[in-house]
């Protein structure tokens, strides 16, 4: 990848991390999300007038250093805006960079030098100017080489996250770190100003955060589709005797076919409407608070899609949905970090359907006619609109009741009916279509009763939109393209054998339980 790729989010950028093999090790994905899309694309966009830059970058793409990307702190997490982390410029144009408190230390990016790698990050504080706060900017700083910190920097690693790939999570901090003018990250270093509007400029900052938004799901749409192949393929050959004494495979129940059908169209409808969002995204066009308002949506759709499917995929494999070797487990564990990084999901929906009831983000929806889903969209908006009207001040106690709980459901309608419309447009079968709605109806079969599709009339779309999926269940797992990726040794009998053979084996050496020099070999 060149610096221009990850600028402008080139076709090669996104190859790479749709790439199958990034799911399968999450702690790379982060790393490799970070260094390129936060910290190397933060970098990018001044590099034409900071040829300075330039040979820092470039050791970042040859990856000579990890470029890290410091934001958050332990105190401010989706209230960022207000970190306390301070750089104070000195009279001869250079800073001190400090963390006044514990609640002001950076969390959690990985900063520690155990593995070996030097390490550098952007980090963003509180531009001091003769006591004059003139916002939040972000600064380059060398964190640790290959042994040791730099002089300043603390860095406290955090235990494990339970069930995931090992990352060195820290706690960071600065004490009164001197850095050179050339750290600022700006255009032009050497003049500086206080903001005319300073939310606005925090955001013009924080510019790569949208695409943050939009790559942490990445991963996940292919974890999903693996997930459904494992699932699947193991319901399809792991058979029971029934009562008849017929062997039949447990595929043959409806329990089994229900979430793996429905996981099939829940990942083919995802990465339809993914691939299309890149596009619609890259458009220089395209207003940056509708840009983030699309990131948020498909953030939300992807990662909830995720988190109810892939339990419920784990649990129909039995035990062996509970070891880490067969992939589903480890899948579900890796998700909850999802929903908090790059913005927490429900921060992150309270925000934009506050906007969107006040007429402050005119996130342009598919119409209420194309679909059954759409309708449910504009359903919910209109509902909450009008409750909007009774109630008059966004910021009252009434609003926080009865709006807020209701920020997430709201925002997965709109993703689920963005999600179908490109689907539809991408000419994915009528089959699919149709057991994706049923997925998406589920979530809230009261609202569709409401609108005349009673309970029973549901559960008959349902039976009608499975039936017609069956017959193609084989040739559509095949059609994920992840079968070259899957590790999991219950997909094919002949696999879980080959699996077992290589396990360690315990057994008595003589019938006795004793070897020949006299040991206990159990």
């Amino acid at each position: 990848l060149s610096a221009t790729d990850i600028e402008h989010c080139s076709d090669r950028f996104w190859a790479m991390f749709l790439d199958p093999v990034c799911c399968l090790d999450i702690a790379m994905f982060i790393i490799l999300a970070i260094h390129t899309g936060l910290a190397i694309g933060t970098l990018s966009r001044h590099l034409d007038a900071r040829p300075d830059l330039r040979p820092l970058v470039d050791e970042l793409l040859r990856f000579e250093k990890v470029g890290l990307f410091l934001l958050t702190e332990r105190g401010h997490g989706i209230d960022a805006f207000n970190i306390e982390t301070t750089a104070t410029r000195q009279s001869d144009g250079s800073y001190i960079l400090n963390t006044p408190r514990e609640e002001a230390s950076k969390f959690m990016p990985a900063t520690t030098p155990i593995f070996q790698v030097s390490k550098i990050a952007v980090v963003m504080a509180r531009l001091i100017d003769n006591n004059r706060d003139l916002g939040c900017r972000y600064f380059i700083v060398p964190i640790c080489d290959e042994k040791n910190m730099y002089p300043g920097v603390t860095s406290i690693r955090l235990p494990p996250r339970s069930g995931t790939t090992p990352l060195d999570f820290s706690i960071t901090s600065f004490d009164h770190v001197r850095l050179p003018s050339t750290a600022l990250v700006s255009s032009t270093p050497d003049h500086i100003s206080a903001p005319a509007n300073p939310l606005a400029a925090w955001w013009d900052e924080n510019w790569r955060v949208q695409l943050g938004s939009l790559l942490m799901p990445c991963p996940f749409i292919c974890s999903l589709k693996i997930s459904t192949y494992i699932a699947g393929r193991y319901s399809l050959h792991r058979c029971i005797t029934d009562r008849k004494n017929k062997v039949v495979p447990i595929f043959s129940f409806r329990t089994q076919q229900w979430p793996i059908v429905s996981a099939i169209a829940i990942g083919s409808v995802l990465d339809s409407w993914f691939r299309s969002v890149i596009r619609q995204v890259r458009n220089p066009k395209l207003d940056g608070s509708i840009r983030h308002a699309i990131a948020v949506v498909l953030k939300m759709t992807i990662v909830r899609h995720f988190q109810r499917i892939v339990p419920e995929l784990a649990e129909r494999c039995g035990a062996q949905g509970t070891f880490e070797h067969n992939f589903l487990a480890k899948a579900e564990n890796d998700a909850k970090g999802a929903a908090i990084a790059e913005g927490d999901l429900l921060g992150l929906s309270i925000r934009l359907l506050s906007q969107l009831l006040l007429g402050r983000c005119p996130l342009p929806l598919p119409p209420a006619a194309e679909s059954l889903l759409a309708q449910h969209a504009h359903g919910l908006i209109a509902e909450n609109k009008d409750m909007l009207d009774h109630i008059v001040d966004h910021r009252s106690a009434k609003f926080n009741a009865l709006i807020l709980p209701q920020s997430q459901s709201v925002v997965e309608a709109i993703g689920h009916a963005f999600a179908y419309s490109h689907a539809k447009k991408a000419k994915l079968s009528q089959a699919i279509l149709d057991v994706y709605e049923c997925a998406v109806m589920r979530q809230d079969a009261a609202w569709y009763s409401e609108m005349g599709i009673a309970r029973a009339e549901q559960r008959l779309r349902e039976d009608r939109a499975v039936e017609a999926m069956l017959p193609d269940v084989e040739v559509l797992l095949e059609e994920l393209n992840v079968a070259e990726v899957v590790m999991a040794p219950i997909v094919s009998s002949e696999a879980w054998k080959a699996y077992v053979a290589q396990l360690p084996t315990y057994v008595a050496v003589d019938g006795t339980g004793i070897d020949e020099d006299g040991r206990e070999s159990f």
